[in-house]
């Protein structure tokens, strides 16, 4: 049996002053991708010590489940147009499980 599970593990920075308006945006991009049937799990994550670095860690159930996510209106919404315009850094790896 195959594991066709994708994870992105993705570590975001912004500037301070944009921290608590990014966090916002990405408590609401969790929980609307939470109700994605393609999602297995998504938690958003922020450092104490440096409040402008998040980081997510993303689950989906295949690439199909993951090219729907990219699509749909809220990561349009929430990230494209929210959140990507304020980012300084991002780091994205994509990995499969082992």
């Amino acid at each position: 049996m195959s594991d066709d599970r994708m994870i992105n593990s993705i570590r975001f920075t912004t500037v301070p002053k944009d921290a608590d308006n990014v966090a916002s945006l990405f408590r609401e991009l969790r929980d609307a991708s939470r109700k994605e049937p393609g999602v297995i799990e998504y938690q958003v994550a922020r450092s104490p010590g440096k409040p402008n670095v998040f980081a997510l860690w993303e689950v989906y159930r295949d690439q199909e489940a993951l090219n729907a996510h990219l699509a749909s209106e809220h990561f349009q919404r929430l990230f494209v147009k929210g959140v990507r315009p304020l980012l300084q850094e991002q780091s994205v790896e994509q990995v499969v499980p082992i």
